[in-house]
């Protein structure tokens, strides 16, 4: 890999700015200055520093994002929040994005990553990769609307795929519920939409699993970290 593309991906600046320090020679591989942009380096080998820094190159980043509500699934929008203001600088790359959306008012679980590979895997109506949410309905949720999910609900003159309804609690008084829904495709406001078409209405919902891997408890609303080694193949085991 040339060593100007090597410290631009690492996130040290853009192609333009590092080719710049490597002139003024602020930049070592194994020790040794080198003054030449075009000069190859071993990223898994090779011991590249900047100003007395060591730079680890890294493919690709995967962040999981506790969503909030009031930010949107996208990496820029002209009127409103987006899930990538939430990332501090030092973490912000330009080729990051969001792994499917969550609508503005949703919250919970959302994967933030560069590789596209694994994104179009997860995301793939071929793959049936699961979703659960959580949701607090209006509306005493029963058996048959278990059944109703299960067989399928006609949305936009398709049928979708069987579904999962836990229902959690329900409150025949305040006439609500609070049920857990397990999608395998990710059509446009399904869950709210399947609910509707059974006569109740969401009025919070928050996804809480992807694959295999739960959103952790003491990740907080708005917060994110990067993936562990181990959260990473679950994620991986679920396409």
């Amino acid at each position: 890999m040339r060593l100007d593309k090597y410290l631009a991906e690492a996130g040290l600046g853009s192609r333009k700015e590092v080719k710049q320090y490597i002139k003024k020679g602020q930049v070592t591989v194994n020790d040794q200055v080198e003054k030449k942009d075009k000069a190859q380096v071993d990223p898994l080998k090779d011991v590249v520093t900047f100003a007395g820094e060591v730079i680890k190159y890294q493919e690709f980043y995967y962040y999981l994002l506790n969503k909030p509500a009031g930010v949107v699934s996208a990496t820029e929008d002209k009127k409103d929040r987006t899930v990538m203001d939430l990332f501090a600088e030092a973490d912000y790359r330009k080729d990051l994005f969001p792994v499917g959306r969550l609508d503005k008012d949703t919250e919970g679980f959302l994967l933030i990553t560069n590789d596209g590979q694994l994104a179009h895997e997860l995301l793939s109506p071929k793959k049936h990769v699961e979703k659960e949410y959580l949701a607090q309905v209006k509306g005493v949720m029963n058996e048959q609307d278990q059944q109703t999910f299960v067989k399928g609900i006609q949305l936009d003159g398709e049928l979708t795929l069987p579904a999962e309804l836990m229902i959690d609690e329900t409150d025949e008084e305040k006439q609500t519920s609070t049920v857990r829904i397990v999608l395998k495709e990710g059509k446009f406001h399904q869950v709210k939409r399947m609910v509707k078409a059974c006569g109740k209405e969401v009025t919070y919902l928050k996804r809480i699993r992807m694959g295999g891997l739960a959103l952790p408890d003491d990740l907080a609303k708005g917060s994110y970290r990067e993936l562990s080694g181990e959260e990473l193949e679950q994620l991986k085991a679920s396409k």
